[in-house]
């Protein structure tokens, strides 16, 4: 099979694909990779690095694009790049494609059929293919939120890990799953003052046990979330409902009878934001200021520190590109339930039924998208 890797355009976004090492275990098992110049530049890997791996290098996206019978991506395609996709060609990238409609048209005009990232599964429930990046951007977001609460980026001037005689700061982090407890972890060896909301029994007696209750953990009824809220220096948005819109947990209200100078960190922006004031934002302007608090709401927040995220990306996803690559989209997905419930998009239909419930439609039937 043919795999192209093109250029990431989205703006900020240095992350690739496939890295040298795994377009190397493409070539190994027979297979074409297309790799468009400049790709993998961004975080040191040269043209030279690809070729030496066994790839060619494309001298535009547009040469990708026509050629390649997989693209693997990272971030979804943008509006440029849905014309230049066709029928009987397989997109594997995040695609987030439930508070997207326009993107969701754009993929199913085009007949691509479409494999998100995000939706992909594994036998004990998680997902594979989000949870590198959760780790990242859970991360990220106290490492941000730190920032953001200093003065002249418009917060109320509090260190995160205060000093003796001085307490540290608030972090409210609503859900408890992959991005929450990565948060937890990095804001507590800050010394913050942490909490963590979930509606998982399960989630929050694992933080009481990894914590020994140095961590505070909440049952997320509206009570616990309006009285948590308002207490918080920094607001973590953490919760997820796979391949759905995220739930609105906070409200205009709520943010507003937060305290001046407070940060949201919205993680969950990239299925919509958990906050009703949170609204997509670029690493180019990654903050507003509304209702007196700082937002931060970056898509694509693990872009910031690419090279980490790249090879970490291409750790989980390098197994389900050698299956699709070897077997076929058909055959891999039949041979595999985790990776079939990754398929979005098929000959212009919706197919993941919690994707075609955001959008209001009707969703093709799995099994009819692979006996096609």
């Amino acid at each position: 099979m043919r795999v192209g890797v093109p250029r990431e355009v989205k703006v900020h976004e240095y992350r690739v694909g496939l890295v040298p090492a795994a377009v190397r275990e493409l070539v190994a098992h027979g297979h074409e990779v297309l790799v468009e110049s400049g790709a993998g530049a961004g975080i040191g890997f040269d043209d030279e690095a690809y070729r030496a791996a066994g790839a060619a290098i494309a001298a535009d996206a547009g040469e990708v694009f026509a050629s390649a019978e997989l693209l693997v991506k990272v971030k979804e395609p943008q509006p440029g790049e849905w014309a230049r996709l066709r029928p009987g060609q397989v997109l594997f990238a995040y695609l987030h494609l439930a508070p997207d409609p326009a993107q969701a048209r754009g993929l199913m005009e085009s007949g691509v059929t479409a494999i998100a990232y995000e939706t992909v599964t594994d036998a004990r429930g998680g997902l594979p293919l989000l949870a590198p990046m959760s780790e990242v951007a859970g991360r990220m977001a106290v490492q941000v939120g730190a920032r953001c609460l200093e003065k002249e980026m418009g917060g109320a001037g509090i260190l995160l890990g205060g000093v003796p005689g001085v307490p540290g700061a608030q972090v409210v982090i609503l859900g408890g799953g992959v991005v929450g407890a990565n948060a937890a972890r990095i804001a507590h060896g800050m010394r913050a003052r942490v909490t963590v909301l979930d509606r998982a029994p399960a989630a929050l007696h694992a933080l009481d046990v990894e914590f020994n209750g140095m961590v505070d953990t909440l049952f997320a009824t509206r009570d616990a979330i309006e009285r948590a809220v308002v207490e918080a220096d920094l607001l973590i948005g953490a919760v997820l409902v796979p391949g759905a819109e995220a739930p609105r947990l906070v409200s205009r209200d709520l943010v507003r009878r937060m305290r001046p100078g407070s940060v949201i960190v919205d993680v969950a922006i990239d299925q919509g934001g958990c906050v009703e004031t949170s609204r997509p934002t670029t690493h180019a302007e990654p903050t507003y200021v509304e209702e007196g608090v700082v937002h931060y709401c970056v898509t694509n927040m693990p872009g910031a520190v690419a090279r980490t995220s790249a090879v970490a990306l291409n750790n989980a996803t390098l197994p389900f590109v050698l299956q699709i690559a070897d077997r076929g989209w058909r055959g891999a997905a039949a041979a595999d339930p985790h990776l079939a419930r990754g398929i979005n998009v098929h000959a212009g239909r919706l197919v993941h039924p919690a994707v075609a419930a955001a959008l209001g439609q009707a969703p093709l039937p799995l099994e009819a998208a692979l006996g096609a």
